[in-house]
């Protein structure tokens, strides 16, 4: 099972599960802590409680013990037609059968104390059996007979504390051969049920009702400290793209107030340089265009013809570098808006530009959903990367596999490829392995450029049939 895809990713999702854990393990311990001291005083307190039963269960031995045979069921007959007393006593000729409460720490310590207390009291009774019954189980009189099926003037209110039905303590005394004395009672609250609660119904809902209102109070809290870092969090990732963003509001706690002052303050220099940059180059291009012309048109005066295609090369050369600067300027800027992108459009139509007669680039069927960034400057990435594989390599196959996280594009051709040794200088200005003339050596440079600014990367490699592979990934970013 993969734990990371249900592991919170999220500082309000990871707050939330932290603190449900420490209040887990915090209730868990003040829990066990509290049933420790509290089952210790129970216990003692059940002892007690047993031992005094015990001893009124000896008193009554002893008093129908004082009483001749013929008036014992006399006293019994009497004390029933009255409502009976706090226990139901009865002689019976033989040993009641009974049905056992499953064992507990409760149950073997009042059956301990009340067995001890009897043997003390009546040291003259060899026999003494005490055992706990449900009161739908508990047989009465003879084995035959349960506690149901007597009148309930006899037992009913003496045994009986409905709804609850707590176990009914049973004790049996063999007084002599064939005789024995049944005596049933309940014990005293609050040790009428015998159970080994950790935690009762009423303590888990308060303890739910007192998590739920406490991660309520964390969720307002961690949501509104973090929404202003969620804020920033987005604004430093649309940076890349965008430098052109409004400033954010400062505001939740100080250290967030001073990371977004610091980050405004950036965003400012790096605008600032942005608009310099542009400047300078746009500066250049006008300052050196009339030298460039000047230059031209003094070298038209010279006698030496061989002298003035030397000049006007070395002005072309010049010019070159110029265009070409002021190209890969261009080419990477970004003042275009964050939009979503049809990338197998852009693909389709840079191939029509190639496919006439004979197919040359070969798209993907692959349906390739949106994605988030610049078009012009996708499309410009796109075209020189399809337009070089075409020119070099003659056909074009293009595949992508799509995911949540990014978008990957594998651009591969069958041409001559890029010796090893060449693979980063491709990447340079101005570096052409083609002896052609057309281009600057640029291309490579600017389409890396432009996905480094997505946030993407290109790489490159020859394929071992021959050919050169270029592998885009673009990450997909919302907006």
């Amino acid at each position: 099972m993969n734990w990371k895809k249900w592991w919170p990713t999220s500082l309000m999702a990871r707050t939330l599960w932290f603190t449900l854990l420490a209040v887990f393990l915090a209730q868990m311990i003040a829990t066990l802590i509290w049933y420790g001291q509290s089952k210790r005083r129970d216990l003692e307190g059940l002892e007690s409680a047993a031992s005094s039963m015990a001893t009124m269960f000896a008193s009554t031995v002893t008093f129908f013990e004082s009483l001749p045979l013929q008036y014992r069921h006399i006293v019994l007959d009497q004390i029933r037609n009255m409502g009976g007393t706090r226990f139901f006593v009865s002689f019976n000729e033989e040993e009641i059968r009974i049905d056992p409460i499953p064992a507990s720490r409760m149950k073997h310590t009042a059956v301990k104390a009340i067995r001890e207390v009897l043997h003390d009291k009546l040291p003259r009774l060899d026999v003494i059996r005490v055992e706990f019954s449900r009161p739908e189980t508990l047989h009465v009189l003879k084995n035959d007979i349960l506690l149901s099926d007597l009148p309930r003037s006899w037992a009913h209110y003496t045994l009986s504390l409905e709804p609850l039905n707590p176990p009914i303590l049973v004790v049996q005394l063999e007084l002599a051969q064939g005789e024995w004395l049944y005596i049933a009672a309940l014990l005293p609250p609050p040790y009428t049920s015998l159970e080994d609660e950790i935690i009762t119904n009423q303590q888990v809902m308060f303890l739910l009702f007192i998590t739920a209102l406490l991660l309520f109070f964390t969720y307002t809290m961690v949501r509104r400290q973090t929404k202003p870092l969620k804020r920033l969090a987005d604004a430093a990732n649309a940076l890349s793209m965008d430098i052109y963003q409004p400033e954010l509001k400062e505001e939740g706690a100080s250290e967030l107030v001073t990371a977004t002052r610091a980050f405004n303050r950036m965003q400012q220099r790096l605008r600032r340089y942005i608009d310099d940059r542009e400047h300078l180059f746009s500066s250049i291009s006008h300052d050196l265009k009339t030298p460039i012309t000047r230059l031209r048109l003094r070298a038209e005066l010279l006698d030496d013809d061989a002298k003035i295609d030397k000049f006007n090369k070395d002005l072309d050369e010049l010019e070159m570098m110029v265009k070409g600067a002021l190209q890969t300027v261009k080419d990477t800027d970004l003042h275009e808006n964050l939009t979503q992108v049809d990338v197998a459009e852009l693909m389709r139509s840079i191939s029509e530009s190639h496919n006439g007669q004979k197919m040359r680039v070969h798209l993907p069927d692959d349906r390739i959903p949106p994605v988030i960034g610049k078009p012009l400057a996708l499309k410009r990435c796109l075209s020189n990367l399809i337009e070089n594989g075409v020119k070099y390599g003659q056909e074009v196959w293009i595949d992508v596999e799509d995911s949540d996280e990014s978008l990957v594009i594998r651009i591969w051709d069958q041409g001559p490829g890029i010796p090893e040794e060449k693979m980063g200088a491709v990447f340079e200005p101005y570096v052409r392995l083609a002896k052609d003339e057309e281009g600057h050596g640029l291309g490579m440079g600017i389409a890396r450029n432009i996905l480094h600014a997505h946030g993407g990367d290109m790489t490159i490699r020859n394929q071992e049939q021959g050919g050169l592979e270029v592998t885009l990934t673009l990450p997909r970013f919302t907006v």
